[in-house]
Order: C-alpha cells, then sequence, then structure tokens
C-alpha cells in the first residue's frame, strides 16, 4: 500500500473538535495527525479548547504562518502586507495565508485524506484543496465524499463504469433499482445531488464501496488505500451529537458558546459567540461584536485599532460607531426579537440556543 497521510485539522471549534474525538475512538486505524493553524489571534477560551483537545488527542502540531516575523502575529505581518487592507467577505486574504497555505506547506505532496467536520444538518460544502493530492472526507454527513468525486463518479460518461461497479457489488432487486438510478442522465431536473441522493437512500454502504471501488481507478488518495473503513459507515451526526461528544469526552464545549444574559429596556436575551476563529473576524454578527465589547474590552480596543484609512471590519459601519450606546440598545433588542420568535418556534434545546448563528454566513475552513 502507497502511503497516504490522514489528517484533522483542529481550529478551536465545536465541530472539528468533536470529529477529531470521534475518529479517534472508532477508527484508531486512521492513525490521524491533527494540526492547529495559529494566527496569533484567537480568544483565550479556543486556546483552552485546543489545549485539552491535545492532552485528550496524544498530540497536535501547531502550524503558524509568517514565522519570524518582527510583528507581533502572523496577522499583523499579512495587513501590514497588503497596506493595511482589512480581509472581508470579497477578500478573505487572511484564511487563505494564515491557513490553507500553511496546510498545505504540511501536507507537502504526499496524498493525504483530510477530516472535514461539516455535519449531517448542514447544507453545504467544504473547503475542497486545489491540490490533487489532498482530499476532503465528511465523516459526519450521509454523504462523505466531497463534490469534484461525486461530479467524477456520476457523470454521465461514467454511467457504462458506474453499472459495472454496482454489478461486481450486488445482485437481484438492490442491484436492478441501482442501474434504474445510475443509467437515468444527469439533467437540470435530475442533477448530481438528487442522483446521489438517490443511491445513497438505497444504500448507503453499498453506494460508499461503488465510490471507492472507482476511486482505486484513480489518483485520488483515497483510491490508494487497501482498505477505507469509513464505507461501511452510514453514521449521520447532527449539532446534538456534536455536544454530546464534546461532555461526554470530559474535553467540554468551548466557553464562548455558553449564553449570558443581558437586559435592555425591562427585557431579557443572551448573547455568546458562535463559532471560534479570530477574535475580530468580519462573519461576526453585530451582537457577537457586542459580546466581545462587553466580554472582552481589551480585544474590542484592539480590532478598532486595526480599522486605518477608511477601512471597517463591517461594511458601512466603524467598531466605533456600533458601540454607540443607542446602537448597543437597537442591536440588543433586534438579538432579542429574534431570540423570542425562535422560542415561538419551539426551539428551547441547550444545542438549539448556543452557537450556530447565521451557520450558512462563514467560511468553513476557519470555524469548523
Amino acid at each position: 500500500m502507497n502511503m497516504v497521510r490522514h489528517i484533522l485539522g483542529i481550529s478551536g471549534g465545536k465541530d472539528s473538535a468533536a470529529l477529531a474525538i470521534y475518529l479517534k475512538n472508532k477508527y484508531p486505524q486512521l492513525r490521524l495527525e491533527y494540526y492547529n493553524t495559529d494566527t496569533g489571534c484567537e480568544l483565550a477560551e479556543t486556546e483552552l479548547l485546543i489545549n485539552r483537545l491535545d492532552t485528550y488527542l496524544g498530540g497536535i502540531t501547531m502550524l503558524r504562518a509568517a514565522a519570524g516575523s518582527p510583528e507581533p502575529t502572523p496577522f499583523e505581518h499579512f495587513l501590514k502586507a497588503s497596506g493595511n487592507y482589512l480581509p472581508s467577505p470579497q477578500a478573505r486574504w487572511c484564511t487563505n495565508k494564515m491557513k490553507l497555505v500553511e496546510m498545505e506547506k504540511f501536507v507537502s505532496n504526499m496524498p493525504t485524506i483530510s477530516y472535514v467536520g461539516i455535519r449531517g444538518d448542514e447544507d453545504r460544502e467544504g473547503y475542497v484543496s486545489t491540490k490533487p493530492n489532498i482530499q476532503s472526507i465528511f465523516p459526519f454527513r450521509k454523504n462523505i465524499w466531497s463534490v469534484d468525486v461525486i461530479n467524477k463518479v456520476l457523470s454521465n460518461n461514467n454511467i457504462p463504469q458506474l453499472i459495472s461497479i454496482y454489478t461486481s457489488l450486488c445482485d437481484g432487486d438492490i442491484l436492478i433499482e441501482a442501474k434504474k438510478i445510475i443509467e437515468k442522465p444527469l439533467t437540470k431536473e435530475f442533477y448530481y445531488s438528487k442522483k446521489t441522493n438517490a443511491l445513497l437512500d438505497l444504500d448507503t454502504k453499498l453506494f460508499n464501496k461503488a465510490v471507492f471501488k472507482y476511486l482505486k481507478t484513480t489518483d485520488y488518495p483515497v483510491g490508494k488505500l487497501d482498505d477505507f473503513p469509513l464505507v461501511d459507515n452510514d453514521d449521520i451526526l447532527v449539532r446534538d451529537d456534536i455536544f454530546r461528544i464534546l461532555e461526554e469526552s470530559g474535553v467540554g464545549v468551548p466557553a464562548y458558546y455558553k449564553p449570558i444574559e443581558f437586559e435592555v429596556d425591562g427585557k431579557v436575551g443572551t448573547y455568546n459567540r458562535s463559532r471560534s476563529g479570530c477574535y475580530f473576524c468580519f462573519f461576526q454578527q453585530k451582537i457577537e461584536w457586542i459580546w466581545l465589547y462587553e466580554q472582552h474590552p481589551e480585544l474590542y480596543q484592539k480590532a478598532m485599532d486595526f480599522e486605518k484609512g477608511g477601512y471597517t471590519w463591517n461594511q458601512n459601519e466603524s467598531l466605533a460607531d456600533l458601540i454607540k450606546p443607542e446602537r448597543i440598545r437597537q442591536i440588543k433588542l433586534d438579538a432579542i426579537k429574534k431570540q423570542e420568535a425562535k422560542r415561538q418556534a419551539g426551539s428551547c434545546r441547550l444545542a438549539d440556543n448556543i452557537g450556530d448563528i447565521d451557520e450558512d454566513n462563514f467560511c468553513a475552513n476557519c470555524f469548523i
């Protein structure tokens, strides 16, 4: 068997932490390597979680961009190099320069499988490396394969090969049903995700075995393995499972997820940070900025200090304007209104009320 590395990036967030614990316990034969890309701008609560995981997992490799720079943090190094142009959702140079580049250096040219903690209750795709030697796998989802793999396996040109693979793996009624799905060509009405879900619904493990057999004919890292235990896994893990894994392991839920009460105009609400990442992350909601201002005022001040030359973290609003008393009041009232609507919809469980504010509006590589 060719040497294939198995890696898992620890962001300091709940999902990557739970995935590391889950895989270590369920698949010790994978010999996972854990790494963290240190930006120098994490909350103390994030660093505490990473330290606990380091003990639990038996070691995390720490990566840090711009080693040897005279600037105090990698972020400040790259900010200076960019002429103080702050990163934004449209220009996420921070993720690329501080995280992705370092991860790809860590991997080098070795065939590598990267395990990513996108949950089964999330409807989004994760980072797929542009380097052909790095393949992403998503163990918490029903579909563990990345979109590039699915596009190749289910392409109309690959229909004969996929039928041949299924014929070698099964027979009887299930083969008849599988052939019906496979032979139906992709169209605007019957697109990749529909075809994928039809085959997964028919038999998840059978689909995984078929994809694995297909990958054996390619240069994908998974195809270089003699066997891949995750093809026999049909677990689907959702947010409740994540909190359970963290609590049961003793690692615990990161402290910044815990709701803190506030009161405004006689009304009570809660706020918390919804995910890991740099304390000044531009993907934060406005109420999270207020949480930072009130819970970590020194970090809020640092974030304010970065706003120079007209560049701001939030489009059309500076951090100085954000903390004017009337603005804080309005942001808190807006948060209370959203929380009341959520309660009226019947969601009162702990896992439903901490973390994951506006889940689709962020960069997966930093936060999972």
